[in-house]
């Protein structure tokens, strides 16, 4: 009886430490989630700003030939 509580306790041990790591990489692909996000949707924010100003400069261009 007293190895059955024993391997019971190694086994919770076992499921803490796993516990423990899925949380760490939970957090982690949440940071990656966010860091892919930003690093995808400001470069877009500033595309529809930039290129309507480049659609000018080159429009206008060809107005003066």
């Amino acid at each position: 009886m007293e190895q059955l509580e024993q391997k019971i306790e190694a086994l919770e041990k076992k499921i803490d430490g796993l516990q423990r790591s899925i949380d760490k990489i939970k957090k982690i692909f949440l940071w990656i989630l966010i860091i892919t996000v930003i690093l995808f949707v400001l470069p877009l924010i500033g595309l529809i700003f930039a290129i309507p100003s480049f659609l000018n400069i080159y429009s206008g261009a060809g107005l003066g030939l």
